[in-house]
């Protein structure tokens, strides 16, 4: 049977997924476990096999834009399928024995932490790059020639494969942003598309380890499908046009608060963290703003269409009344 806040919930990540190339297990995951109140161990599965058919609905969008750099994308599966795989067996032999769940919620508050720092990051790194507050402007169809560093690119998919084979999250966060220290010379949205099509395999590799051996739920992740693929589709539409920083910034925010949560934080830690990072976050965003923009007088600065020597220029103040 559909549920459909569970249709409604995957709509809003998937839409998020498809802007920003991230959030999916870090948004999906903690949504399943405290707003729906899904055991840790089944949301991870389920979440886990749901991305294997959101992804490929942005990734497509991305493909036919021409906003994805293959060779990238072949590098970082050598590392990160194996490595999802492997994660999504390592759940299993984790020796916790009634104390998974709490384990899994530790190990997943830690990899949101992780999350929310890589999309402050990255909105560092943006804003610096494109010397504008908003961090990027909209996004032209094309693929930049790059030489790709092989060891490190497989590493990086090791270490994001095997996040999501054991908690569902950490592809896009951590993918996203050491490819943007790696790679300076990708776009955002390039960055994004290249993200979307290499997890296209990685998820598929975690699903296959999670139907053997995690707690799959086929009606939760119907549910959630229902929602998430149009939503992915529609937000990698969006992105690979136009920027998406508003976005990254309360899902930094969000992220933070969940992680705080899942750590086992009272609630007015939460609030009181969430808080101050949304006005010492706007407070820092002002200020770059005002740092980055062009000064008004050179925005303003009427263009002179004569030559100050031009002979047939009339002196305005030789004039009679």
């Amino acid at each position: 049977m559909v549920d459909l806040p569970l249709v409604l919930g995957g709509l809003v990540v998937g839409f998020v997924v498809g802007l920003t190339g991230m959030g999916g297990g870090a948004l999906m995951t903690p949504m399943l476990i405290f707003v729906f109140r899904v055991d840790p161990l089944v949301a991870v599965s389920s979440d886990v096999v749901a991305s294997l058919f959101m992804k490929p609905a942005g990734a497509w969008v991305h493909l036919r834009r021409r906003t994805v750099n293959l060779p990238l994308v072949g590098w970082l599966c050598l590392g990160s399928v194996p490595a999802a795989f492997s994660g999504a067996l390592l759940i299993k032999a984790i020796p916790f024995g009634d104390q998974l769940d709490t384990v899994l919620r530790y190990v997943l508050g830690v990899a949101l932490l992780l999350a929310s720092f890589g999309l402050v990051v990255r909105a560092v790194l943006q804003m610096v790059r494109a010397r504008s507050a908003f961090g990027e402007g909209p996004a032209a169809p094309s693929a930049p020639e790059l030489v790709v560093r092989p060891l490190p690119t497989v590493l990086l998919g090791a270490v994001a494969g095997l996040m999501v084979g054991l908690t569902s999250v950490g592809a896009g966060s951590v993918i996203i942003v050491i490819l943007l220290l790696m790679y300076p010379a990708l776009k955002a949205s390039q960055v994004v598309g290249t993200d979307l099509v290499q997890a296209v395999p990685l998820v598929a590799a975690a699903s296959v380890g999670h139907l053997l051996y995690g707690d799959f739920s086929l009606g939760l992740t119907v549910s959630l499908l229902i929602g998430a693929i149009p939503g992915a589709w529609f937000g990698a539409h969006v992105s690979s046009r136009a920027p998406g920083g508003i976005i990254r910034r309360a899902l930094a925010i969000l992220l933070l608060a969940s992680s705080l949560k899942l750590l086992g934080a009272p609630l007015w830690l939460v609030l009181v963290a969430a808080g101050s990072s949304l006005v010492g976050g706007n407070l820092v965003w002002v200020w770059v703003r005002r740092r980055l923009a062009t000064p008004v007088t050179e925005r303003t600065a009427p263009r002179t269409l004569t030559a100050p020597d031009d002979p047939t220029r009339i002196d305005e103040s030789s004039r009679k009344p």
